[in-house]
């Protein structure tokens, strides 16, 4: 299958691949804490949090830092990083991950403050900002389109947390909001021309993998800048977790995710670009599957498993878009 751009020798059209492709240049990401936190736990929504999510609100690599200022976490981060990489001194090279719980809910003045911070940062080439789609207000909007302006040489993207297009299970996982909730946040991001990458997981309870291709069929429709593909975790504190000890679902073994993770690959538009194939949770609250928890294994044997298969991103696309 011919590439529209250079895959880097992988089977699927990664992160880094864009960056090279796209800024010419290896990026890291630097995870940070906003100090925010989400409708779906201070009573706007609810009180848990979605049924996966952790105490740390899915952000547990971040939530070290929680009570030290962004640009304090920022230069701390590059810090350590440089000392495990050779960083480049001319170009910037940090994407600016803001991870932890819902980082557009807050007052738009510390919103632009601290984006602005980040974006003014000589090493920093874009932020990539996690949120809620029911969390993105006109003044939000405003503001990013605002930041777009003032940093053109910059990216700015959101993370919208799907997980699925299913509304039994987006009930079951107390998602909080319906699809065309999501819609209205991704055409209106789409407006601004503010790239999105969309979180699936893979793996919820009840979900087959006929549900989990159709949620891949609707991103070809949609067709965003990205996507992640989470393996469902069973993380400690959660109530997903009581749902498992209870018996109520099975995780996904390796071989299975494997082949999942291939199939969904097969359907997936070669133009969308793959931010995550796994996932990584902390070792001290994973309860399972426990294979997950040494991602590099995981992601070499995903390697080889589609060198074996032969297979690559799109190869059993249709080219299916929406109108906007």
């Amino acid at each position: 299958m011919e590439n529209e751009v250079n895959w880097q020798g992988r089977p699927y059209y990664s992160l880094d691949a864009w960056c090279k492709g796209t800024l010419h240049r290896k990026c890291y990401k630097i995870a940070l804490n906003a100090h925010m936190t989400c409708p779906n736990r201070d009573g706007s929504k609810g009180v848990g949090g979605c049924l996966f999510c952790s105490g740390g609100g899915s952000g547990e690599f971040a939530v070290p830092t929680a009570g030290i200022p962004v640009e304090e976490q920022l230069r701390t981060g590059v810090s350590l990083l440089a000392k495990k990489v050779s960083l480049p001194q001319d170009a910037p090279c940090i994407i600016a991950y803001f991870q932890a719980y819902t980082n557009t809910y807050a007052p738009v003045e510390y919103l632009e403050k601290i984006f602005s911070q980040t974006l003014s940062s000589p090493r920093v080439c874009g932020i990539s900002i996690a949120t809620r789609p029911d969390c993105l207000p006109r003044d939000v909007l405003e503001l990013l389109g605002a930041l777009k302006d003032r940093f053109p040489h910059k990216f700015i993207w959101i993370e919208l947390g799907l997980q699925t297009i299913h509304e039994n299970t987006a009930r079951l996982i107390r998602r909080g909001y319906e699809l065309p909730c999501f819609e209205e946040a991704f055409w209106a991001l789409f407006r601004l021309s503010v790239p999105v990458i969309v979180h699936v997981i893979l793996g919820l309870p009840g979900e087959s993998r006929k549900h989990m291709l159709e949620t891949i069929a609707y991103l070809n429709r949609i067709n965003p800048f990205g996507v992640k593909l989470q393996l469902l975790h069973v993380l400690k504190g959660t109530d997903l977790a009581k749902y498992y000890a209870e018996g109520r679902f099975a995780v996904l073994e390796k071989d299975a995710y494997l082949e999942l993770v291939a199939d969904c690959l097969e359907h997936l538009s070669p133009r969308i670009v793959i931010h995550r194939l796994t996932g990584d949770g902390p070792k001290n609250l994973l309860i399972a599957p426990l294979w997950s928890g040494n991602k590099r294994d995981v992601l070499n044997r995903l390697h080889r498993y589609l060198k074996e298969r032969g297979t690559v991103q799109g190869c059993r696309y249709q080219n299916d878009k929406v109108s906007h």
